[in-house]
């Protein structure tokens, strides 16, 4: 159906091999006959949580984010490790980063972040029953742990306070379920 679309590869080159990402650089064809190149980054996926605590505040995290120079606020996430399953990665991201577990854990869809340069996917978890635990996080990783009510945090992306796309995708569907105007795909 979409055949009129495709580009098809003539050729592909790795331009860069980096510790978790890789770039590749590719000769295409496009559909009228034409070629053209297509560079773009290789990687492995991800994982985002939504954690919210019985009386709807949302856990959060504040990380300073090199490529911007600034602190951000985010929903805790993490990259998917070779042959991890994502739930799985959801469970130890939470805990090695905040150090909560979740008892109640529900899949609420798949975003491409970055679809014009990257193969990057982002698994987004629900997670309900929030216990508080010890972090474990990774050498090199610092933040801070916050939590805030759904409404101040809609609030902040509406000042512009939380712009990272992936916190703002998952606030957005926290408002929808908290609305009762989605369901999740579980649940439809």
């Amino acid at each position: 159906m979409d055949e009129h679309l495709k580009e098809s590869l003539i050729s592909s080159e790795l331009v860069y091999d980096g510790h978790f990402l890789k770039m590749r650089r590719d000769r295409v064809r496009l559909p009228d006959g034409s070629e053209a190149s297509r560079e773009y980054f290789r990687h492995p996926g991800a994982v985002v949580i939504l954690p919210v605590f019985d009386d709807g505040r949302v856990l959060l995290e504040r990380q300073f984010r090199y490529p911007n120079n600034q602190v951000f606020i985010e929903l805790p996430a993490g990259k998917i490790d070779p042959g991890e399953d994502p739930l799985s990665c959801a469970q130890r991201e939470l805990r090695e980063e905040t150090g909560y577990s979740a008892s109640h854990w529900e899949f609420v869809c798949t975003i491409h972040n970055a679809i014009a340069y990257s193969d990057e996917h982002l698994d987004i978890f629900l997670a309900r029953g929030l216990t508080e635990g010890e972090r474990q996080l990774d050498a090199g990783e610092f933040l801070d742990v916050i939590s805030l009510p759904m409404d101040e945090l809609l609030d902040w992306i509406r000042q512009g306070k939380v712009t990272d796309v992936k916190t703002m995708i998952g606030a957005f569907w926290l408002d929808k379920l908290r609305q009762g105007e989605w369901s999740l795909p579980s649940q439809a």
